[in-house]
């Protein structure tokens, strides 16, 4: 794995993926993270990685984040999620008003964001914000968040209706964590332990220098900072957050599982480990997460501007690549999984943990190769004489 040595996060990041893999049956259990995986991650910096300076963050690089993340993942997927969705989030709220983020970092950077960033709820306009009432769904991490990032749809103006073919208009609401309560729903088969449970507002108030436009966003139009990480546009960071944790889980099956299969006979006495049978599948695997992991690695590149696909293909590469690398990594983690045999389905078995967590993972919305690669397709094919720089 090609990381940058100078990067604090990055060296970090081992120790992180150690001390989330000794508590990963405990968040297995509790279906959160524990206390002392959560200080761990925020102690690595993952909360203050896209913060602005003068908030005392790093203004980081998606290179840099993805290499650690994944590292993190190889301990426990979940931790990696929420050490991802954490710094991301931070992102997110650099977009507000400089008068929101100084409120909400105003004890400093290592304050822990969670995100609902799909509409729901309702939002109504009062004087001087809005009053917000709903549930959102699957937010991880928001058991240990002290804000959460709430998205919705607005009302429209009086006397400035917005044209039917235009999409209506979708805002961000920052809420502290007095204001919110949580339901606990997340029973799942995998990426328990990100304990992404139902967050619940009722009339909260939210004054308006706590709302951001999500086209601000999507354009990369932060407020208050040039840095890079604050100018992208959201089509080139596409679903790295996601992508990223799943990375390290494929790696910390593939170690898991060759740490077993070199103690394993089979019936007959014969050592597992010595036949061709197993050391193809182990090499394919091993293939696939390096494949999966250049991919990744190559969007972040992208995000970061350090590289520079033909016009045209940015908006349109990134997310099949990413959708792909995930398909490759469930891939990976299936067959060693299927190789493990009946043994290998043991709950004390860290394989059949990552197995679980990766296919959970892989059906995010935001990974699907139907849909990405239906866009990238749409692009190829348009006839756009640029499409001959396709690759």
């Amino acid at each position: 794995m090609s990381h940058d040595s100078r990067s604090t996060i990055v060296a970090r990041a081992p120790r992180v993926a150690e001390i989330a893999a000794r508590y990963s049956d405990e968040a297995e259990t509790a279906r959160r993270l524990s206390p002392q995986v959560v200080s761990a991650v925020l102690d690595a910096g993952f909360a203050r990685h896209f913060v602005p300076a003068a908030h005392g963050g790093e203004t980081g690089g998606f290179t840099e984040l993805t290499s650690a993340v994944a590292l993190v993942g190889e301990g426990c997927t979940s931790a990696a999620w929420a050490a991802s969705l954490a710094a991301y989030a931070g992102r997110y709220a650099a977009f507000l008003p400089e008068a929101g983020q100084a409120e909400i970092w105003a004890d400093g950077p290592d304050v822990v964001l969670a995100g609902a960033l799909m509409p729901s709820g309702k939002a109504e306009p009062v004087d001087g914000g809005w009053r917000l009432s709903g549930e959102w769904k699957y937010i991880s991490g928001v058991h240990f968040a002290d804000w959460a990032l709430a998205c919705a749809v607005v009302p429209a103006e009086e006397g400035n209706a917005q044209n039917s073919a235009e999409r209506p208009e979708v805002l961000f609401f920052a809420v502290p964590r007095a204001d919110f309560s949580i339901e606990d729903s997340w029973f799942t088969v995998g990426m328990r332990g990100t304990g992404s449970h139902t967050l619940l507002l009722s009339d909260v108030f939210v004054p308006e220098h706590l709302t951001l436009p999500r086209s601000a966003v999507h354009a990369g139009r932060a407020p208050a900072s040039d840095a890079r990480c604050h100018i992208v546009p959201m089509y080139a960071v596409n679903a790295l957050p996601f992508a990223a944790p799943l990375i390290g889980a494929a790696r910390g099956a593939l170690r898991a599982w060759i740490t077993r299969t070199g103690q394993r006979v089979d019936r007959r006495g014969r050592a597992v480990r010595e036949m061709p049978s197993a050391q193809v599948s182990l090499a394919r695997s091993a293939a696939e997460v390096d494949a999966a992991e250049l991919l990744i690695l190559r969007t972040a590149a992208v995000a970061d501007g350090t590289e520079c696909p033909p016009e045209g293909e940015t908006a349109v590469r990134g997310a099949r690549d990413l959708a792909l690398a995930v398909e490759l990594l469930v891939s990976a983690v299936d067959r060693v999984f299927r190789a493990s045999g009946t043994s290998g389905q043991s709950s004390s078995d860290p394989v059949q943990r990552f197995w679980r967590d990766v296919n959970s993972a892989a059906s995010h919305v935001a990974l699907s190769f139907e849909t990405t690669g239906a866009a990238y397709g749409a692009w190829a094919l348009s006839g756009d004489e640029r499409t001959n720089a396709v690759r």
